[in-house]
């Protein structure tokens, strides 16, 4: 019997286990997981010596071809798919955003039509509530047994995405009953518009007052109340893009309590500070996405609450708007200046290099953190997110050894900046395959558009905490 495609001699990751052994590839699936699997019949062997081999990364938090203050995010469903993949992601979990007086079927089948055509690699969506009465709470059931198990709250915003807590209380019943997931954006917004209101009027326009109108305690405070609003509702919750050490204490008091609350980290928390913002003229606005960044000594917290358990997941809210044209709509008003950055390329690197070979925590840890957590918490495992027979052949051959500096001259999204110029990481993918097709080998891509496929997901799996 012959194989599509082995990949030899490298050494395995899972989230539980490190092993040296061969994989063998048919029809998009893991066919074998073995030692010295035989070559003869194999259309291709990929010789995997002195590497690691991966379960494809898992972003769980993209905003591609998204509507935002009269301009769009820069990369689209193809571009977007293409640089994640050379970066060792296979898979996306984007938002599917409902607009005031629309369904939620509508959103979905917005965001489907953005994707089909264009997608390099696998996709899902979450769906972006932004307006809930009796029609959308039927939606939600519907939209679950169809595969969309996971919804976005906002507590942020007002008059744009905020609900009511009356609101979001009641979407938490829904998914307690229907087995999905909500995924919360947690500041006080109410409050977060009252001292940027204050600031604007003493004149405090630049860049780096979006940070300093955003404080931590509103972050904290939502985070806590979004737990409370769950507990009472009997289900689980996750938070998004968390970004201090005060809201992290209260997702870790929830966790020892032992309630299924989950949150997710970014790099730029991880590598970035309010110090960025001390730059010439309006380069700050480089830095401008929400929640804002923070003080350095953040940083340590949130890499340590990586290694704990405290935090789950490794996500990058890829938000990307140029800095020429689209970042400079807000020269003269920080809260016009599009929010969000280009992260979704580095994710696997900057998290391996700045987790695994700084030595914070294990190879193990960093694959449960980028594929394995989400995948479960999303639903799409044990389809993604592992190495094992059945599984989808999304697999990364990745040199630990392998040095690089990030820079907007050679990556491959379509921004003309980089968040994180100048780093240089260690560790970097060499082959990137998508249910056994090659995406990505050395600098070379060779997927195409339109050749990822919408992922069904089942409802949320509870992990260990």
């Amino acid at each position: 019997m012959g194989f599509d495609t082995i990949i030899a001699n490298g050494q395995i990751v899972t989230a539980t286990d490190t092993y040296s052994a061969d994989i063998a590839i048919s029809a998009g699936k893991i066919d074998a997981v073995g030692q010295n699997l035989p070559r003869q019949n194999a259309g291709r062997v990929l010789d995997a010596a002195g590497k690691y081999v991966f379960p494809g990364g898992i972003d769980v938090h993209t905003h591609l071809d998204m509507p935002f203050g009269g301009t769009t995010s820069a990369d689209d469903f193809e571009t977007g798919t293409r640089a994640a993949a050379f970066g060792g992601t296979t898979t996306l979990i984007d938002f599917a955003i409902q607009y005031k007086g629309q369904s939620l079927r509508m959103a979905f089948d917005t965001w489907m039509k953005k994707a089909s055509e264009k997608a390099v690699g696998d996709y899902a969506f979450h769906c972006i509530i932004t307006e809930l009465g009796e029609t959308q709470l039927k939606e939600m059931n519907a939209l679950v047994r169809e595969g969309v198990t996971s919804f976005k709250l906002f507590m942020a915003y007002p008059g744009v995405f905020m609900l009511d807590d009356a609101s979001i209380f009641k979407a938490l019943q829904t998914t307690a009953k229907n087995g999905g997931l909500v995924c919360m954006h947690a500041e006080n917004g109410s409050a977060i518009d009252v001292i940027v209101q204050q600031a604007l009027a003493e004149g405090k326009k630049a860049p780096k007052y979006h940070a300093l109108t955003r404080p931590t305690t509103a972050e904290a405070e939502a985070t806590a109340r979004a737990i409370a609003l769950a507990e009472m509702a009997g289900a689980p919750v996750y938070i998004v893009h968390l970004s201090c050490n005060d809201a992290l204490e209260k997702v870790r008091e929830a966790r020892d309590r032992g309630l299924p609350v989950y949150a997710e980290t970014c790099p730029q928390y991880l590598y970035l500070s309010i110090d960025n913002f001390d730059v010439p003229g309006f380069e700050g606005a480089k830095y401008v996405f929400t929640p804002p960044l923070r003080e350095k000594w953040h940083q340590e917290k949130l890499w340590n609450g990586l290694k704990r358990d405290h935090l789950q997941v490794v996500s990058t809210d890829h938000c990307p708007f140029c800095f020429k044209e689209q970042k400079e709509l807000g020269k003269d008003d920080f809260t016009k200046i599009p929010n969000g950055g280009p992260g979704i390329e580095h994710r696997m690197s900057l998290i391996y290099s700045g987790g695994v070979a700084q030595g914070r925590f294990s190879v193990n840890r960093f694959v449960e953190l980028v594929s394995t957590t989400p995948a479960k918490l999303f639903g799409l495992y044990p389809r993604k997110g592992t190495i094992a027979v059945g599984s989808d052949a999304d697999l990364v051959v990745f040199d630990r050894n392998r040095k690089h500096t990030i820079s907007a001259k050679t990556h491959h999204m379509r921004v003309d900046y980089s968040m994180f110029e100048g780093i240089e990481v260690t560790g970097m993918p060499d082959v990137v395959l998508s249910r056994g097709q090659v995406l990505v080998e050395g600098d070379k891509f060779l997927g195409r558009a339109g050749q990822g496929q919408f992922v069904k997901r089942s409802t949320y799996l509870r992990v260990n905490n």
